[in-house]
């Protein structure tokens, strides 16, 4: 039974690319035809360009034809004669990444020099598919072996009354086995594993979206990756680790729900090097728009400035300045601003650290609580909005909690003395809820959480100090044990006491 991997590479890659393209719909999905023959007969002759474009961020045509620009306008002009070329250079670069991850699943290994083998097995029919103009081309690239042979076709030539007979019998048997085998081979790829290549028009619902945020020294302090393409999610989390020199890198979310690649991927390694040594600052990626918050708003403007270049298609906007410090009734003195800062960029440090330290095979609800319980969610005034630096975390925890239906937890909300108690109780569970909803909307079953609010009640520290306040004013997680509903809190120590 004849495997046509061009076939495969137009049915499952095709689908991914034209899934968001609006302009020149089938003249694209007609040059992506041409050109995978073309793709595969280069992969399969260069196993060493498979590995460089598996390294690389966003793979172009350009690396194709290393340099030779001659070579690949020729291609693209064949493969673009009635719309711009630009367009359609666009579109079969970005169906490399996922053309290779097709062949990983199809061959069964990255390997490139498996890759190339099995190519090596499906050469008669790559070089079916290979249009003719394109083998001189690809011998200008060294591959000399990948004779074309194409179909051609012919005037049928008129049958003769006294054979048709004889003609007719041999054709309708044919006929009938071709339709036998078209029905077969059907059936046989509807078993196959289908490869692990997103089809953003079918289940994405929400642009790939990459978030991060710096500490008081510029450092990385956590982010999170929400992409459906996982080997650009590990391309990318190398970057962020040698960019900041950082051994954990990124969260990472791979819902399908998620897109599967960045508007101007290709360009985020460099973002980051202007970021890295900026102090406070988040950064937030998503769709066609990147927005920049920094403590000190001189610092995101000329953050701006310097980025804005880069892109290509990403509007670049400033949000308001990070909030210093609040309180839940007045700011916190400025003598005091700079400490609490400290404290809460270096609680999410602690926290992001201890939740990548966490085994997603073997997720406790203890870890989950303990981890959580060292970061500082510092919401502004009378306000129950989470501030972004906190969702960095939580997007990590909901990521672990998904996968661990076993993990339940109660969210309590807790104030200072400062104000009305009644008001304080009220806003302490809007508080505890919004972090529920939160994950919630990360993905995490509700059924798993449950918001509490104690306001003023249970203090930790002395309310007479700003720093005892500072104190009071927390979110706690707690374990509860599924099977005796017991509740237990948890601190950096872990389990501290029973109720």
């Amino acid at each position: 039974m004849t495997f046509d991997i061009v076939d495969v590479l137009k049915q499952k890659v095709s689908a991914q690319i034209l899934a968001d393209e609006k302009d020149y719909v089938v003249e694209k999905s007609q040059a992506l035809a041409g050109f995978y023959p073309i793709l595969l007969a280069l992969l399969q002759a260069k196993p060493d360009l498979i590995q460089s474009l598996q390294n690389q961020l966003n793979p172009r045509i350009d690396d194709l034809f290393n340099g030779n620009q001659s070579l690949k306008q020729q291609m693209l002009q064949h493969l673009s004669p009635t719309i711009p070329i630009d367009q359609t250079e666009k579109t079969l670069g970005r169906a490399i990444a996922p053309s290779l991850t097709v062949l990983e699943h199809e061959a069964g290994s990255s390997n490139p020099d498996t890759i190339a083998h099995f190519l090596s097995s499906k050469l008669a029919t790559i070089q079916a598919h290979l249009p003719t103009w394109a083998v001189p081309i690809l011998a200008a690239l060294g591959v000399n072996h990948a004779q074309a042979q194409p179909v051609q076709h012919h005037p049928v030539e008129p049958v003769k009354e006294e054979k048709k007979s004889g003609f007719l019998l041999p054709l309708i048997a044919f006929l009938i086995l071709a339709g036998l085998l078209a029905f077969l081979f059907k059936a046989c790829n509807s078993q196959k594993t289908e490869p692990v290549v997103a089809t953003s028009n079918q289940t994405a619902t929400e642009s790939a979206r990459f978030q991060l945020n710096t500490g008081a020294t510029g450092d990385l302090v956590t982010c999170q990756i929400y992409l459906n393409q996982p080997k650009y999610m590990q391309l990318l989390q190398n970057e962020v680790k040698q960019i900041f020199n950082h051994n954990n890198g990124c969260g990472a979310d791979g819902n399908a729900m998620y897109g599967t690649e960045f508007m101007d991927q290709d360009l985020i390694p460099s973002v980051l090097k202007q970021i890295k040594g900026v102090p406070n600052t988040n950064i937030d990626w998503q769709g066609n728009q990147l927005t920049i918050q920094s403590a000190n708003p001189i610092d995101a403007q000329n953050l701006a400035y310097k980025i804005k270049p880069l892109l290509k298609n990403i509007s670049v906007m400033v949000a308001p300045a990070v909030a210093a410090v609040a309180t839940d009734a007045n700011a916190v003195p400025a003598s005091t601003a700079a400490e609490v800062d400290r404290a809460v960029n270096d609680s999410i440090s602690q926290a992001g650290q201890a939740l990548s330290n966490i085994d997603r095979n073997n997720v406790t609800a203890l870890d989950i609580a303990t981890a959580l319980n060292l970061q500082i969610i510092n919401f502004a005034s009378a306000s129950s909005v989470i501030p972004q630096s906190n969702k960095l975390i939580l997007d990590q925890a909901a990521d672990l909690v998904k996968g661990a239906p076993h993990v339940v937890l109660n969210v309590e909300g807790h104030t200072d003395s400062t104000g009305n108690a009644a008001a304080n109780k009220t806003l302490s569970l809007q508080r505890a809820q919004a972090v529920v909803t939160y994950l919630v909307a990360q993905g995490v079953n509700p059924n798993q959480l449950k918001a509490l609010g104690f306001g003023q009640e249970q203090p930790i520290a002395d309310n007479a100090t700003e720093s005892g306040k500072f104190r009071n004013r927390r979110i706690e997680f707690e374990v509860v044990n599924t099977e005796t509903g017991t509740v237990r809190k948890v601190d950096e120590q872990g389990v501290n006491k029973q109720p």
